[in-house]
């Protein structure tokens, strides 16, 4: 299954929710992965640009947006970003096709 790499920020309100009744968000994180046939591998809070960062993996491309889409209707968040992560072996095979496509420059 694909692996997917999340990072996201909480609004100030999220924060100020979590401050006052701290919550391991692991658990709700994993019961919206498994809901698609998923798994949650990994989440972790971070300083710097974002607030934390989730590693899940999930069936497909569309049972994974539908996971982000999910959590970001509820408004707990301000962005959340999802990345699609390829094995090795994957970006192996992409090199290995590149001499197959007759690229040409925009205006060449």
């Amino acid at each position: 299954m694909p692996l997917y790499l999340s990072k996201f920020s909480y609004t100030p309100e999220t924060w100020a929710r979590l401050t006052k009744n701290p919550e391991d968000r692991r658990k709700a994180a994993q019961a919206y992965i498994e809901a698609v046939g998923g798994k949650l591998h990994g989440f972790w809070y971070a300083f710097g640009e974002h607030d934390g960062y989730t590693l899940w993996e999930a069936p497909d491309n569309t049972s994974m947006a539908a996971v982000a889409l999910a959590i970001n209707s509820g408004g707990a968040l301000s962005e959340m970003e999802t990345t699609v992560l390829l094995t090795v072996d994957e970006a192996l095979d992409a090199l290995g096709k590149v001499g197959q496509i007759s690229y040409r420059p925009p205006g060449a």
